[in-house]
């Protein structure tokens, strides 16, 4: 098993294998439970993901996705439905799957505006060909990941992209190399310190890879202040710039994905041992 890094984490580490059943092992998904890939309808998870999860199911208090993405798009890249018990928390948090069943508010109206206008803005300031828009349903994601100099095109469409976010009511939640348009008061942390209320959770392991998951780990590290235990894992090489603010705050650093499921199988082997 894994010695992390820190005092912190090595008690985060020692309460979930104390306690497992008052644990919850919560994951984002591209990035740290599916590879990243230049077009996201492609992302899959890693063939060890649904094993490792598995493996952990029976033993946890709690098996959680948090993810940017739809809910039930999240769950059938991952297939998740595989893996009893494990719920899925679509959108930072505005979604969840559960048992095959999505639940959901309505939609922020200011989506179907920047849907509509954000075309012509890109247009307006000479987004360079590549550059493309992925409709998520209750958020609008720029890529450049296409692009010929993806990092230039991210900061040529920076401003102009956030300005269109404030006129109709969003805010844009940077990532690698994409911009998304999502509703205000609603990120990973949000979501991940409300399931752990509703697990009664002593002990939290959060896995993720990119700047979406800062949130998250904040969450943890505030929560640890109030006496849950925490373990953060970075999924990802140190010296990878999306990834470097995780990497300096994370308990663990693994290498992506399959790091990941070696660290969950690791970890459903020392529980199912004891």
């Amino acid at each position: 098993m894994v010695v992390p890094a820190t005092e912190a984490g090595r008690d985060g580490l020692r309460v979930i294998l104390g306690t497992p059943l008052e644990a919850v092992v919560a994951l984002d998904f591209d990035g740290t439970l599916a590879p990243i890939v230049a077009d996201p309808a492609r992302a899959r998870a890693h063939p060890g993901v649904v094993g490792a999860l598995r493996g952990l199911a029976p033993v946890v208090g709690g098996l959680v996705v948090v993810t940017g993405r739809p809910a039930g798009v999240a769950a059938e890249y991952g297939g998740f439905d595989a893996v009893p018990g494990l719920v899925v928390l679509g959108h930072y948090g505005a979604e969840r799957w559960e048992d095959g069943v999505v639940t959901a508010p309505e939609v922020h109206p200011g989506v179907a505006g920047v849907r509509a206008a954000l075309p012509g803005t890109l247009e307006r300031v000479g987004a360079p060909e590549g550059t493309w828009v992925e409709d998520k349903g209750r958020s609008v994601a720029v890529h450049t990941r296409r692009t010929a100099a993806p990092e230039e095109a991210l900061e040529l469409l920076r401003a102009p992209v956030g300005e269109l976010a404030a006129e109709y009511g969003l805010v844009v939640e940077p990532g690698r190399l994409v911009l998304e348009l999502r509703p205000p008061g609603v990120d990973k942390g949000a979501a991940l310190t409300a399931f752990l209320q509703e697990r009664g959770a002593r002990a939290v392991l959060y896995a993720g890879d990119d700047l979406g998951d800062v949130a998250a780990f904040s969450a943890v590290e505030k929560l640890r202040g109030q006496g849950t235990a925490g373990l953060l894992v970075c999924a990802g090489a140190v010296g990878d710039a999306p990834v470097r603010e995780l990497a300096d705050r994370a308990d663990v650093v693994v290498d992506g994905p399959e790091g990941v499921v070696e660290l969950l199988a690791a970890l459903g082997e020392s529980l199912r041992g004891r």
